[in-house]
């Protein structure tokens, strides 16, 4: 999986790296086929009335469909990342259910039952 990290408003550290990193790679655990993560994490604005908010947000490519988008806003940066992490595992899962339920149907549609085996007892 491809990781494309940028930092709007805050210095880029090694420990935000690696958090981000590891958060995202913990996704893979709920949809094994994500091909690349763009992420945003920082402060919009350096001068709010409720002190700092940080945001986080994550854009997933999945093969198939279109891209997962999520964003969230916190009092602390790794809060907020959490907050993406938590919501995009429910959305990965959505979709994992979905494709799956697809392929339910497709196997039904196509399974024929062989009448002339049967015997009439």
């Amino acid at each position: 999986m491809n990781i494309n990290i940028n930092f709007t408003g805050i210095e880029p550290t090694e420990a935000i790296k690696e958090y981000v990193t590891e958060k995202v790679e913990s996704l893979t655990t709920f949809f094994d086929g994500i091909e690349s993560a763009d992420i945003d994490v920082g402060m919009k604005s350096h001068h709010h009335q409720k002190g700092k908010v940080y945001f986080a947000e994550f854009k997933l490519q999945i093969p198939g469909r279109p891209s997962l988008y999520l964003s969230k806003e916190a009092d602390s940066l790794y809060k907020a990342i959490d907050k993406v992490k938590d919501h995009m595992k429910v959305e990965l899962e959505k979709v994992k259910g979905k494709m799956n339920q697809l392929g339910r149907e497709d196997i039904r549609g196509t399974k024929q039952y062989d009448v002339s085996s049967e015997t009439n007892v």
